[in-house]
């Protein structure tokens, strides 16, 4: 008979390049260690994060308004990782030590606070130069910080962990997650709000080059990502501002998170107990 650990880590390699494969990686990290919630990013120097999974078991809406948002640029593991470009396990006080002083201090003051995380880890995992894959674990209890103990695990296995993650995003894009399996299905969700923003208003081809831009992606990548010109792409984004009365990024990115929160308040309105996102209010700012 198996033991439970190589059962999770054949999920795990059986689920590679599936939508399941993230929920597989987080039970396998579970196995290894106890932790309370759990985040995965794509994460490109100087560019937003890109949400590929979370299991929060409470306050997702600081998630999705606050950190995606904005809050990331005071993450203290993003500005380490962005300094050092060295992938491996960290702790909270690592990242602080690497950053010498440069982290946001309203982030450690306000982010940890609201959210309740007490401790935290970090795996960060290379894929090339240019992306990273990076997974956070969080502990809620006062006074239950990770162990030595489960520090040591985790480093023990972070080749392997890494080898997964390669296999599995060597070759995306890294763009929003695709529709997994579960109650609680943030991916879904966040996909279903990708097909159907601007419709009515934008022409398929905005749709196109808005969708890319609020999943992090600059005009030379939706260019080559479309086979059209960084030009012709600049101009597309140009116009589909107009036509929503927006006039950046960040304006468009709370524009999509309205267009998600909607249709979360249907989703919880057609099923309260099992509705993605149920605990987000919408963002303030231009619908």
């Amino acid at each position: 008979m198996r033991d439970p650990q190589t059962a999770l880590l054949t999920q795990a390699i059986a689920s590679l390049r599936s939508p399941g494969f993230t929920g597989s990686l987080v039970a396998l990290l579970r196995d290894l260690v106890d932790f309370d919630g759990a985040v995965i990013i794509g994460h490109r120097p100087g560019q937003a994060p890109i949400y590929l999974h979370d299991a929060l078991p409470r306050q997702r809406e600081l998630l999705f308004q606050r950190y995606l948002m904005q809050a990331w640029q005071g993450d203290p593991f993003l500005v380490a990782l962005d300094s050092h470009r060295r992938e491996g396990l960290f702790r909270l006080a690592d990242a602080l030590e690497a950053t010498e002083g440069r982290s946001d201090p309203e982030y450690m003051k306000a982010f940890y606070q609201q959210t309740g995380w007490r401790d935290e880890l970090c795996l960060a995992v290379c894929l090339d130069a240019a992306r990273w894959v990076v997974i956070y674990l969080g502990r809620l209890a006062p006074g239950h910080a990770f162990s030595a103990e489960a520090y040591q695990r985790l480093h023990e296995r972070f080749d392997l962990l890494a080898a997964l993650c390669r296999q599995h995003w060597a070759s995306d894009p890294l763009t929003l997650s695709p529709p997994t399996t579960g109650e609680d299905d943030a991916g879904a969700l966040l996909s279903r709000a990708l097909e159907c923003f601007g419709e009515g208003l934008l022409t398929p081809r905005e749709r196109q080059v808005a969708t890319l831009m609020v999943q992090g992606l600059t005009p030379e990548e939706i260019a080559e990502r479309l086979a059209i010109t960084p030009g012709t792409a600049r101009n597309h984004r140009k116009r589909l501002y107009a036509r929503l009365g927006i006039g950046s990024r960040g304006e468009l990115f709370r524009r999509f998170l309205n267009h998600a929160i909607t249709l979360a308040a249907q989703a919880r309105k057609d099923d309260p107990e099992n509705a993605p996102f149920r605990d987000i209010v919408p963002v303030p700012g231009k619908r």
